[in-house]
């Protein structure tokens, strides 16, 4: 079993960090899109590639997973991926954002008939082909999960089969979000199958949360509260830096 390399007192300094840049970002004005370590950057600095590329599911007409009370998947997905972003850059770690409003990506390249006959498979072709051109070095997707039987609950992550990297990654987050989220959480992590179509395709390490079931009501209930999304927000940063800290997929 992986042993987290960030002690609990690091990972609530995350959490306090991520919390207080999320009230930065939104004192300054989220709606811009553009986050305040990046407004301090001059215009002649040579511009720094992402290092992670971060994900969040669903968007648009495309709702995700829905609980019984109407919470959508899409804005919990947004949400945590937002502040994922201004954490990791806050903490020297360079993202981007397949998305940053709530939309899907079916015409990020250009509409066409097809392309709105067939909005789902787009946005996944889209979000692989932003990736790929991105010149990040890891794809983290963020999902919530949902199950008939309303006992599941847990997070879990999947890893692509196309970079040896992916598993590693996923193993580390795994262990900390049982280390710091759960402890009850005996989860394992799983390789994707061809039914995830990014982690079956992408040619770089690439792992997809499933931050929680929003069919358990109890974990619904933690995950439509900001607090928690800010700490799942952290352990999944620390997780992901440990990881590049490594060396996991460094060229």
């Amino acid at each position: 079993m992986h042993t987290p390399k960030f002690p609990d007192s690091t990972v609530r300094l995350y959490v306090l960090a991520a919390c207080l840049t999320f009230v930065s970002v939104v004192i300054l004005g989220f709606s811009t899109g553009v986050l305040p370590i990046r407004q301090a950057v001059s215009v002649d600095a040579s511009p720094v590639m992402p290092v992670f590329i971060l994900d969040p599911g669903h968007g648009g007409e495309d709702g995700g997973a829905e609980s019984a009370d109407g919470i959508l998947e899409k804005n919990l997905n947004l949400d945590v991926a937002l502040t994922m972003e201004a954490l990791a850059d806050f903490l020297g770690y360079p993202s981007v954002l397949t998305r940053t409003e709530d939309e899907m990506l079916y015409n990020r390249y250009g509409s066409t008939e097809e392309t709105v006959k067939k909005k789902k498979t787009y946005d996944l072709r889209n979000r692989l082909r932003f990736a790929e051109q991105s010149g990040g070095s890891l794809f983290c997707s963020i999902h919530m999960n949902k199950f008939p039987q309303a006992d599941c609950r847990g997070l879990q992550v999947y890893y692509s089969p196309e970079a040896e990297e992916s598993s590693a990654y996923a193993v580390i987050l795994q262990s900390y979000a049982r280390t710091f989220l759960d402890p009850e959480n005996d989860r394992e992590t799983k390789k994707a199958d061809s039914s995830i179509y990014l982690l079956h395709r992408i040619q770089m390490p690439a792992v997809l949360v499933e931050c929680g079931f929003l069919s358990n009501p109890e974990e619904c209930a933690l995950l439509n509260t900001p607090a928690y999304r800010q700490k799942t927000a952290a352990v999944l940063t620390a997780a992901l830096a440990e990881g590049w800290e490594a060396g996991l997929g460094k060229s």
